[in-house]
């Protein structure tokens, strides 16, 4: 069977359309929350404090980061599609539990079981992205997997503004996510199939030494592997500063919801198209260069959010912002994918994207915490300059 076998984009380019369709899907739960959630806690629940607010983050962050580190450790184990499935099952009761929560433990319960879900999908299709393809267009399979998720997640992060400006807050917001959880579930249940069997091709002809701890040599110990993965944790701690705040201060600055919809999808918008670009620019570039730029640029944007509150600027801003973010996604993951062995691959992915996700909950923390303290602007000043202090970490520790 392993004989029969061909790696390559072009040789498996329908599972892997279909693949990149599916995480177009799994990136649109997320999209779901983008815009309303600020005001869905408030006007539902009565809670103002940016901490509180600021909680669901934390709560899909922590989740997240486990079911990444599990999903990459058992991946191997129970084959990729059993844990794609189980991940779209717990994705199917969150917009119900959102339309019909009492209280706030309810939304922190949906966010719990989302960060388990996407820990389970997006890791899964990242996988089995890589699997397929091979090491020649692993930068280019890696765009398309981001792009299709954050993409999604732009253009559902839209709609959830204009249907929150037209319909209210709840509960018409949340059936977008009712359809994508159900269709996900049959799309991967009907279509996909399990990669494993690739992964035993390729390790017959790698080379690439295996790493003796892979959970430490991910995370501190190998140079280009922990540096990737330091990037990824303050990467996704502005991002989830950027998912709580932006659409605070957007409200603080007198935008309606329709406005704040626009602009809360720009950054995902523009971070999911380039990456069409940047993946395949991650297989011929110096991945250093492109990841120093990408968290510095990001760095820079991010500063210059306090300091604007015309709707044009802050559009070119968050232009800026995406564009950094869709230089270092892909990177990150296709450098990780060159520098382990097929077999240890997903487990170190599991590591990378452990550490990664925890930075949604630190950015939540902290951008909470010194948002109640200091004001909304401070926090967002304080995560630009660590994005900046992570870019001078790339340049300075990571081999070429």
């Amino acid at each position: 069977m392993v004989e029969n076998i061909k790696i390559g984009l072009k040789e498996n380019w329908k599972q892997f359309t279909i693949l990149v369709i599916v995480n177009a899907f799994v990136g649109g739960m997320v999209g779901m929350e983008r815009t309303i959630f600020p005001q869905y806690a408030e006007l539902q629940f009565g809670i103002a404090s940016k901490a509180a607010i600021l909680s669901f983050i934390t709560a899909f962050g922590i989740t997240k980061a486990v079911a990444n580190y599990y999903t990459g450790r058992l991946a191997n184990r129970f084959g990729r599609k059993k844990l794609l499935l189980l991940g779209w099952l717990f994705a199917i009761p969150i917009p119900f539990i959102l339309i019909y929560a009492q209280n706030w433990i309810w939304v922190i319960f949906a966010n719990v079981l989302l960060g388990v879900s996407q820990g389970l999908t997006w890791s899964s299709t990242v996988v089995m992205k890589i699997d397929l393809v091979g090491e020649k267009d692993r930068g280019f399979a890696m765009g398309l997997n981001e792009f299709a998720g954050y993409f999604a997640v732009g253009i559902v992060a839209y709609l959830t503004g204009f249907i929150a400006e037209k319909y209210g807050i709840t509960p018409y917001p949340f059936f977008i996510g009712i359809f994508i959880s159900i269709v996900g579930f049959i799309l991967t249940a009907l279509w996909v199939k399990d990669t494993s069997a690739f992964v035993h091709k390729e390790s017959i002809t790698d080379n690439t030494t295996p790493l003796k701890n892979i959970f430490i040599e991910t995370t501190i110990k190998n140079k280009t592997l922990s540096s990737v993965t330091q990037a990824g944790l303050v990467n996704n701690l502005n991002d989830g500063m950027t998912w709580g705040l932006l659409p605070i201060l957007l409200l603080s600055l007198n935008f309606n919801n329709s406005n704040i919809g626009v602009l809360t999808a720009i950054y995902p918008t523009v971070w999911g198209i380039s990456q069409l670009f940047t993946g395949k620019m991650s297989d011929y570039y110096s991945k250093k260069a492109m990841l120093f730029w990408g968290m510095f640029l990001q760095g820079i944007a991010i500063l210059l959010i306090p300091f604007n509150n015309d709707f044009y600027i802050l559009a070119l801003i968050l232009v800026i912002l995406g564009l950094g973010t869709a230089l270092v996604y892909p990177t990150f993951l296709s450098t990780i994918a060159q520098a382990t062995s097929p077999k240890q691959r997903a487990e170190s992915i599991g590591t990378f994207r452990l550490w990664r996700d925890l930075g949604y909950a630190f950015g939540a923390i902290i951008s909470g915490v010194v948002a109640d303290l200091f004001g909304v602007k401070y926090a967002i000043i304080i995560i630009g300059g660590l994005t900046i202090i992570s870019s001078l970490i790339i340049k300075f520790r990571m081999p070429e």
